[in-house]
């Protein structure tokens, strides 16, 4: 069975960084768009960051622009969310997902995704 797990959340002041990552089990992510989702208490579900799977291009939220990294290891199987200069208005539960069938990464697309991780809670706060 196909699983995807994220790591890397945690409580941390504004203005620090978290690296999420996601891991995946009897599937590769090297050559499948991965895209990293996130849900506030209360909110939508929305589309933060993706990888293209045919060059590796990312895409972006206009609210995280400038500030989260997303990177692809691989040797590892393994993407990473650099995420730095957090503010409280990023807390939320962190997903990665993966889309099989597709190549270009389309922000926010959850309905295009095959498998998703259970998630990681990010909680910015002082």
């Amino acid at each position: 069975q196909i699983q995807l797990v994220e790591s890397g959340g945690g409580l941390v002041q504004p203005g620090g960084s978290l690296r999420l990552s996601c891991t995946a089990s009897k599937f590769s992510l090297d050559y499948h768009v991965v895209q990293w989702f996130r849900q506030a208490p209360g909110k939508e579900r929305e589309g933060v960051s993706c990888i293209s799977s045919r060059d590796d291009s990312t895409k972006y939220a206009d609210s995280v622009k400038g500030r989260f990294i997303f990177s692809r290891d691989l040797g590892k199987n393994t993407v990473w969310l650099q995420m730095n200069s957090l503010k409280p208005e990023d807390t939320a539960v962190y997903y990665c997902a993966v889309d099989t069938y597709g190549t270009d990464c389309l922000l926010g697309s959850s309905d295009d995704m095959d498998y998703w991780g259970k998630g990681t809670l990010v909680t910015v706060s002082s």
